[in-house]
């Protein structure tokens, strides 16, 4: 998938709106959340635009999998290595942009 030119995440990846990173490389970024749920929220997005994580899983299941990395490197450097990691797929699932991306929330002990 190609970057969407109305997409949010696209733009913020592309560096046209500005965001807090929190870690970057060739294929994934990863920024602060702007309405945090938790003392440390980042959103973890791949570069290449997919709608959700199930279409992300059946294009490129590795890239999947290197979010859970990223997810588990910014919770090693925020807080001891626990976090929760949370997909929003669909609209009445909560999803409000539809570019696939982790929530990683840490940095204290969290509620059920």
């Amino acid at each position: 998938m190609s970057a969407s030119d109305d997409c949010l995440f696209c733009k913020i990846i592309a560096g046209d709106i500005p965001s807090s990173k929190v870690y970057e490389d060739d294929t994934t970024y990863a920024f602060k959340d702007i309405n945090p749920k938790a003392k440390v929220h980042v959103l973890v997005v791949p570069k290449k635009h997919y709608a959700n994580v199930a279409e992300l899983a059946a294009a490129d299941p590795a890239e999947l999998a290197h979010i859970v990395e990223v997810a588990q490197h910014i919770a090693d450097d925020a807080f001891h290595g626990a976090f929760r990691l949370v997909f929003n797929t669909g609209l009445d699932a909560g999803q409000t942009v539809f570019h696939v991306h982790a929530h990683v929330m840490t940095g204290e002990k969290l509620d059920e």
